[in-house]
């Protein structure tokens, strides 16, 4: 199995190729996902929402990704592991920028990091970037700035689209290999696709990005019955988790688990 690098992703831009990519959080999950193919892990700040039951994906910290990117790590054998950089890992000076992103690569095994924000971001990519680390972008809809959004609202409505085609072009320039498009507008998405030479990678935002990503606790039916009107359910692991549970703690209760058959 051939190991796929950033290089290998803006190639598959230039080919034409659809490039799937999933997040992952655990060795287990990396494991599966990889023999699966997925050419993309992204150990996602997301991981403080569905793995750790945080309100928001602000309280995450470096400590806590670079724990789940060496699980992550040691799962994979062929796909490209991106780790995000938390709220605060970046933004407060250039330093905190690097000093983080060197922490990602040699504690917790990434290999590209990826960060929110356009414009006011540049700046970080372009210091990430020159260091040898592979940076992915993130605009439109970015979590970190819940707050200042008002809540997680699609962007890019109206006048907001050319602020979102100026920021995703500056973190091209800044020097990305690849850039995520959240919440945005279908047509809009694809404006930007059609202008950037890096892959676009879309999550809620349309069929014509050249990759989509979604967060695998809720592709894969672990959260809930409420998810973004953008995820498709591609298993019920939920309901089945559930079952099993349920069964497991009937046959304890009765005494019939474990018989001879699981015992020495």
């Amino acid at each position: 199995m051939k190991k796929v690098t950033a290089v290998d992703i803006a190639r598959m831009k230039e080919e034409g190729r659809k490039i799937p990519v999933l997040t992952a959080y655990d060795f287990a999950t990396a494991k599966i996902l990889d023999d699966a193919g997925v050419p993309v892990l992204l150990v996602g700040d997301s991981a403080g929402m569905v793995e750790a039951g945080y309100d928001t994906t602000l309280p995450v910290t470096v400590d806590e990704i670079i724990y789940h990117t060496r699980a992550v790590a040691r799962g994979r054998v062929a796909a490209l592991v991106v780790s995000d950089m938390p709220f605060g890992s970046y933004q407060a000076s250039i330093d905190d920028a690097r000093r983080n992103a060197v922490r990602l690569v040699k504690e917790g095994g990434a290999e590209a990091v990826k960060l929110e924000g356009g414009r006011r971001t540049a700046e970080a990519v372009r210091a990430i970037a020159a260091m040898d680390v592979p940076v992915m972008g993130h605009v439109g809809l970015t979590p970190q700035s819940v707050h200042r959004m008002g809540g997680y609202k699609v962007q890019g409505k109206g006048r907001e689209a050319e602020e979102i085609i100026e920021d995703a072009i500056a973190i091209e320039d800044a020097g990305a290999f690849s850039i995520v498009l959240e919440g945005v507008p279908a047509q809009l998405a694809k404006d930007i696709t059609e202008r950037l030479t890096i892959p676009t990678i879309g999550i809620g935002a349309g069929p014509d990005c050249d990759g989509q990503v979604l967060v695998v606790n809720d592709m894969l039916g672990l959260t809930g019955n409420r998810v973004p009107k953008f995820v498709k359910r591609y298993a019920d692991l939920r309901n089945i988790i559930y079952l099993a549970a349920s069964e497991y703690v009937k046959d304890v209760e009765k005494g019939t688990f474990p018989t001879k058959e699981h015992s020495y």
